[in-house]
């Protein structure tokens, strides 16, 4: 077998390292994979064994979970009721990212904005979303755009505040640097140099907003906006828990869904770093 001498190391190498490695590492991920499934089976055999014991109005078991979701998923009332979230869900994201980001941008760019708009900002920020859920039904009705509402303000501070301190805590080296090979215009300085260098922390708020957004949606919804959380709360109330179930897991895997979109969308942006 033939060996190099490594430099750096002062020792001898053999040219299948790279080949043993790479089989510990799958060796590796398959062993992750299997406790990945193991703790799987684990707690739907626990949530079986104690369903079985209960009534099901209390807790049903996978079994009638799955032939629930499978009902919902054949008449095409999940659809429905899934396009309905969407139908406030999608805006109020879509508008809370676009304004929180723009805002936090400029906040974190121009000390003049900053200062006018900061003692605002420390007002209202506190504010928990749900708490302007009373104003959404007064002012908007207990419609698509009172939830939107709901879920813009959610999204809004949550990039407000990662674009803020991606801004804020821009490198100054790369800026001294932009500076002397001339780029001397503040808006070309933010555009080329602040904001491709604040855009992972930007992202990274645009993903928890996308994530933490549907528990803004459902909490909407249990005050009579039309969706899955609507359905949720009424399948509770009726003692339907497993059709309840089945919604709430409908959430979860739209949410990994969306969260897996993002993620590839911020490797692709971001594909430039080291």
């Amino acid at each position: 077998m033939a060996t190099e001498f490594d430099p750096v190391t002062g020792s001898s190498r053999s040219h299948s390292e790279p080949t043993t490695t790479g089989a510990l590492g799958r060796r590796w991920n398959l062993t992750r994979v299997w406790r990945g499934f193991a703790g799987t089976a684990g707690f739907l055999g626990v949530w079986w064994l104690v369903g079985r014991e209960v009534p099901s109005y209390l807790l049903p078991t996978p079994d009638e979970v799955i032939g629930a979701l499978w009902t919902e998923v054949m008449s095409g009332q999940l659809f429905i009721h899934l396009g309905e979230s969407l139908l406030h869900y999608v805006p109020g994201v879509t508008i809370g990212v676009v304004a929180g980001g723009l805002l936090g941008v400029g906040m974190g760019w121009s000390q003049f904005i900053d200062d006018v708009l900061t003692p605002v900002v420390r007002v209202l920020r506190p504010i928990p979303p749900l708490a302007w859920i009373v104003f959404a039904i007064i002012w908007l009705g207990l419609g698509h755009t009172g939830a939107a509402f709901i879920v813009f303000i959610g999204a809004f501070w949550i990039t407000f505040y990662n674009a803020y301190e991606g801004v804020e805590n821009a490198s100054r080296d790369l800026m001294e640097v932009a500076a002397t090979l001339g780029i001397d215009s503040d808006r070309r300085l933010l555009r080329r140099v602040v904001i491709p260098d604040a855009l992972p922390a930007i992202l990274t708020g645009v993903r928890t907003s996308i994530g933490q957004c549907w528990m803004m949606v459902i909490a909407a919804e249990l005050f009579g906006a039309p969706g899955v959380g609507y359905e949720i709360i009424t399948s509770a109330n009726n003692l339907a828990m497993a059709r309840s179930i089945a919604y709430m897991l409908t959430i979860s895997a739209v949410f990994l869904l969306s969260d897996w979109a993002v993620r590839r969308v911020r490797v692709h942006l971001l594909d430039w770093q080291p």
